[in-house]
């Protein structure tokens, strides 16, 4: 008697299904290997989903803005939820992981048990409240992006909690005594403005609003930037073990500051809101933090990040919380900027003393003061696939995680670059086939920029302008001297990184979603900027014309046609860009083959 364990053998186990986790997934499974992606909840997403409704923040503007698997996903909800709306943000994350074929997706799955060979993990095993089965999972590899760190505990892999001591890295913090306190995690709301006032009863057990409490979180209704991220607590207790309890004087403070909105006569307009969501699931910022080869410092981050084996990149400011959270009589956050983007090492990717472990998100290998900026979602993204590529090296050349550092570092680094991962400075191997043609293109401005490596305009790159300007219509071609070989066709194109070309203030145009909802909230475009329709051709041997790729719907800023055949010539035809308005040009960065 008992209960039904369901074994699974794949090539990457990645536990945790936030975006860090996602991406790690998606990245690994395109790359051809079989993953496990076990999530511990029914939805995906993390702190992004419909349970928590924290928006995802990254580096910023500037062009800045990260790109490959997390700006694909953004990309998709321009064009399928333009007006912001959970359910279906829900299903658009759902659907990038069960679509892919070489996912096995186990949601409502708790990872609980960890079986080990030495210092290599042999097995992990959760618990699927759904199904009351286990879900025992076999992988060479394995991928912690689940927050919480909950591999380090089953596994004995290294990790720290809490805050350094100045001198140990030698960061500018007041702390002169190394501790175990963190940031808190937060229960948000989220408000609906509608033209007809409403009333609002609160639980006798909500917290009251006292002005000393307030003072330095008062709600600004009339401002899009308000997500109540303030209402925090727990960073002054154990952030994983009294997470329940915490849960429950989170839930409180949340109804009494819908009360203080609807009820205390200081918010403008407080009758015509109406609370359209409470979150129960709190969102974390910080618990444990596994440590890597490599510890990531403020220092670090101070200086740009300059590292060989870069694989990622942050530029949010050090945003560290005080410890009291909500109840700080103080500024809730100490803010400081950084000079965006910033590089992020793979050492700190990967564990120092368990010899087959990944991982990716708040938890990578990094002091407190530098998480502040590094967690994230849009960076723990960015981490997330560069986990998962690597994990595609590591099993295509039978390594460890620090055999692809030792041996393999180049090729993951293109192969980021590749998939249309930014790396700050670093430029893209363009082939010689590429460089060798002849490039030629009626109408066009900055042609050879096609071939430059270069996907994106960056402060990393100078001034320089890194792209080219096509006429619609018009076709860019190269000819080679003679039929080549070639198996894939790159195309990077603008998606507006800096998105200007979006409706709304800078927040509705820089987030995917948004905190409060009011009656006139803006539909949201898809970038302007960017390739909606094109086609790309070659001409083979006999001199025929064969379509390589024809598409009518473009959601993507970076993408890689596969191609098999000789060919004289390969040709891209823009046809029409997402401006709805008469144009006859669009900006792309490249266009190259291999």
């Amino acid at each position: 008697m008992g209960f039904t364990t369901i074994e699974h053998n794949v090539d990457l186990c990645v536990v945790g299904g936030g975006l860090a986790g996602m991406c790690a997934a998606i990245a690994a499974a395109r790359g051809g290997s079989k993953v496990a992606l076990i999530q511990d909840r029914p939805v995906l997403g993390g702190n992004a989903s419909s349970e928590i409704r924290m928006w995802i923040s990254g580096a910023g503007d500037n062009n800045n803005r990260e790109t490959g698997i997390v700006e694909e996903i953004i990309l998709t909800s321009l064009y399928r939820n333009p007006d912001k709306i959970y359910a279906i943000w829900d299903g658009i994350l759902y659907e990038k992981v069960k679509m892919e074929p070489n996912i096995s997706l186990l949601l409502n799955c708790s990872v609980c048990q960890a079986e080990m060979n030495g210092k290599r993990i042999q097995s992990v095993t959760g618990w699927q409240t759904t199904t009351q089965r286990w879900q025992k999972v076999y992988a060479p590899l394995f991928a912690d992006c689940s927050g919480d760190s909950v591999l380090a505990p089953l596994t004995g892999a290294d990790f720290r909690i809490g805050r350094e001591a100045r001198e140990e890295f030698n960061e500018k913090t007041s702390q002169e005594t190394a501790d175990l306190q963190t940031m808190g995690m937060s229960c948000l709301i989220q408000m609906r403005k509608s033209d007809r006032k409403s009333t609002y009863i609160p639980p006798e057990w909500a917290v009251k609003m006292t002005p000393e409490v307030i003072q330095f979180r008062k709600p600004n209704m009339r401002e899009s930037s308000e997500n109540f991220w303030y209402l925090e607590l727990g960073g002054n207790r154990d952030s994983i073990g009294d997470t329940e309890e915490i849960r429950d004087e989170l839930i409180a403070l949340a109804y009494g500051m819908v009360d203080h909105i609807k009820n205390s006569g200081e918010v403008p307009d407080g009758d015509y809101w109406a609370l359209d969501f409470l979150g129960f699931l709190p969102g974390k910022r910080e618990s444990r933090r596994m440590v890597g080869p490599y510890i990531m410092t403020q220092g670090d981050v101070l200086s740009g990040g300059i590292f060989e084996d870069t694989v990622a990149y942050g530029g949010w400011p050090l945003d560290d919380h005080h410890p009291d959270g909500f109840y700080h009589l103080g500024n809730p956050n100490v803010w400081g900027q950084t000079p965006a983007p910033y590089g992020i090492p793979y050492r700190c990717l990967y564990s120092v003393n368990i010899d087959n472990l990944f991982f990716a998100g708040r938890n990578i290998s990094m002091t407190h003061a530098a998480m502040s900026s590094a967690r994230v979602m849009a960076t723990c993204a960015l981490l997330g696939e560069a986990v998962g590529c690597a994990a595609n090296i590591a099993r295509e050349y039978v390594l460890s995680p620090q055999g692809v550092y030792d041996s393999k570092l180049k090729l993951l680094q293109e192969r980021l670059m590749e998939q249309g991962c930014f790396l700050p400075g670093m430029s893209r191997t363009v082939s010689e086939v590429t460089q060798n043609a002849v490039l030629t293109a009626e109408g066009a401005e900055n042609i050879d920029n096609l071939r430059n490596g270069r996907d994106r305009n960056n402060r990393t790159y100078g001034e320089t302008e890194n792209g080219t300007v096509l006429v619609l219509g018009n076709a860019v071609e190269y000819t080679f001297a003679e039929p080549v070989q070639l198996s894939s066709v790159h195309l990077a194109m603008d998606s507006d990184l800096s998105r200007k070309t979006l409706p709304g203030d800078w927040i509705e145009r820089g987030r995917v979603m948004r905190a409060n909802v009011l009656p006139d909230s803006p539909t949201m475009t898809m970038p302007k900027t960017l390739l909606r329709s094109y086609r790309i051709e070659g001409i083979d041997e006999a001199g025929e014309t064969v379509v390589i790729a024809d598409v009518q719907t473009n959601l993507l800023q970076c993408v890689n046609h596969p191609v098999c055949g000789k060919f004289r010539a390969v040709k891209l035809i823009p046809l029409t860009t997402w401006n709805d308005e008469s144009t006859e040009k669009v900006h792309i960065f490249s266009f190259d083959v291999k």
